[in-house]
């Protein structure tokens, strides 16, 4: 279409909007783009909706207490021992759908309570029933080891109390002894997907029989890239069964999920996004660049023990031994590390012998650790449902905590954009090392300075001392053998002549290395030897025109 240049006489001088108004001109100009139609007004791209809601039948009542639940007599009685005598709010409001049978899609706070919530009816509704070797009858996927370690510790004394085996599949860890346990028998299987797959591929575990499916951690599932693994596991499970999905955070990025492999689900969400985190005293720490590493010092100097999050395993390990040198008892965690290394790491937390946690977002779910009471962002989250979790490592089960962030100046934009969509109001504060108000905040100290090493743990001596006793043994010295303990006398020696064998028969003298195979009246080869040759040699004889060139055998007659 072509617009019809004008006139000289129409071109006039140009006016501003309110100039043509004053003038009576009528409306300003809509403004145009260059195809000639009118623009559009930018419109703000919504956030992901923070629940999948779906549209199902109407959810039981709530229950209130466990008695008034259908759990069998062995759950009860072990729910007692352990000290859980009322449900949390997720556990009733989807035991009771969960329990019939439904399929549930649900989420709670971190540390509501979630694995009970799906352990509890996964245990009985598949109690009183025995899988043959390699076929499981309910399964448990979860992103990460420490959670599936987690989730085994705490529905262990529930399994065992209905005479249920359970087995955890990670990595990490020897695979053949993980498909040994399988071959044995189990009826609940709690894995991550990546060596579930490797352990079907090798025909060691068959899920045809898996009549109860549950994903807990659903969302961190789809975000780091195991959707496609979880699809084809899900695919391989028996048709009709029941399938839960549980998570702190449950967005649009389990949509395929839900709407592929759930019928008929009932959703539960006992707590709003942002109430995550609202038993929680949130702070921004802004500083400058070169002052990141002496807070941290500072901070991880307190009195107690903090959890500090960063980006990379290479910044965890650098932060601790920089920690380290300054005397403060650090550990890095991360999933550069064996599955043993990161026990003892835990352990060591837990015990206190460790009180600066270094760690990435491998520990931002599914560790828990009672009585910590602040968690430090040394590197801010790259979206607000990390940030949730790793704050949901303190203020559990009810418990109050402190969040600290991190924020250098080129940071501060992406981090109010997080704190807005995940609905939190931070209090800001300017900080240096040394500040009063850092001291408050998280009961910073200045670290002593002088370098400190971690204790070897009490077993791996053990274990080491072990085998230097042994190479000491071998070598003839005493320092393997126990203080006080008689000394091993040799056995006795045989009486028959040196010259024959056991069996009365000569010895036949061994023959010495010869030189190479090279025929006689020639110079002699080295074993090997590649070079020129006489072409006479035969096969292996380690020459150039050999079978097995430059390999070294030879083959050899003795007269």
């Amino acid at each position: 279409m072509t617009t019809p240049a004008r006139t000289p006489r129409d071109r006039g001088p140009r006016t501003t909007d309110q100039t043509r108004r004053a003038a009576g001109g009528g409306a300003p100009r809509k403004p145009r783009g260059r195809s000639g139609a009118p623009k559009q007004a930018r419109t703000a791209v919504p956030e992901a909706a923070e629940f999948t809601v779906v549209q199902a039948t109407p959810s039981r009542p709530p229950a209130a207490t466990f008695a008034e639940l259908e759990l069998p007599k062995g759950i009860l009685s072990a729910l007692g021992r352990q000290g859980v005598t009322e449900p949390f709010p997720i556990q009733g409001a989807t035991l009771p759908d969960s329990i019939a049978g439904r399929d549930v899609l649900g989420r709670g706070r971190t540390g509501s309570g979630k694995t009970l919530a799906f352990g509890l009816p996964l245990l009985a509704r598949t109690a009183g029933k025995r899988a043959v070797a390699r076929y499981p009858l309910a399964l448990v996927l979860v992103p990460t080891r420490e959670l599936a370690q987690q989730v085994t510790e705490a529905l262990t004394p529930y399994a065992t109390a209905v005479n249920l085996r359970i087995t955890t599949v990670v990595g990490g860890m020897s695979i053949n002894k993980q498909a040994n346990a399988v071959r044995r028998g189990t009826e609940v299987l709690v894995a991550t997907p990546g060596r579930l797959d490797d352990l079907i591929g090798r025909g060691d575990v068959n899920l045809s029989d898996v009549a109860i499916t549950v994903l807990d951690e659903a969302d961190q599932m789809a975000d780091m890239g195991f959707l496609p693994q979880v699809t084809k596991l899900l695919e391989q499970v028996a048709e009709g069964g029941q399938r839960m999905l549980f998570s702190a955070t449950l967005d649009r990025n389990v949509d395929r999920l839900v709407k592929r492999f759930l019928n008929d689900p009932v959703t539960h969400s006992v707590d709003p996004s942002a109430g995550a985190v609202t038993t929680m005293d949130h702070h921004v720490l802004q500083l400058e660049p070169a002052d990141k590493a002496s807070a941290a010092a500072h901070i991880a100097s307190r009195d107690g023990r903090v959890i500090m999050f960063v980006h990379t395993k290479h910044g965890a390990d650098r932060l601790a031994k920089q920690l380290l040198a300054n005397g403060v008892k650090a550990a890095a965690l991360h999933g550069g590390k064996s599955q043993p290394q990161r026990n003892r790491v835990l352990d060591q937390f837990r015990d206190g012998h460790v009180s600066a946690l270094i760690a990435t977002n491998v520990a931002a779910r599914g560790i828990h650790i009672d009585g910590l009471d602040l968690v430090v962002n040394v590197d801010p989250p790259v979206d607000h449902k990390d940030y949730l979790h790793r704050g949901g490592r303190t203020a559990r089960a009810g418990e109050s905590g402190t969040v600290v962030t991190f924020v250098l100046p080129e940071q501060r934009r992406e981090v109010n954009r997080l704190m807005t969509v995940a609905g939190i109001r931070p209090t800001v504060t300017k900080i240096r090392p040394g500040d009063a108000d850092l001291a408050r905040i998280t009961g910073a100290r200045t670290p002593s300075g002088v370098p400190v090493t971690l204790a070897v743990p009490v077993a791996q001596a053990a274990a080491a001392a072990g085998t230097t006793g042994s190479a000491d043994s071998t070598s003839g010295g005493r320092g393997g053998a126990k203080a006080g303990a008689p000394r091993r006398r040799s056995g006795k020696r045989s009486g028959l002549p040196t010259d024959v064998d056991m069996n009365g028969n000569p010895r036949r003298p061994r023959p010495k290395q010869r030189m190479g195979a090279a025929a006689q009246g020639e110079r002699p080869q080295a074993a090997g030897f590649i070079g020129r040759s006489s072409g006479r040699a035969k096969p292996g004889s380690g020459s150039k025109t050999g079978g097995n060139y430059g390999t070294g055998r030879q083959r050899r007659s003795f007269d």
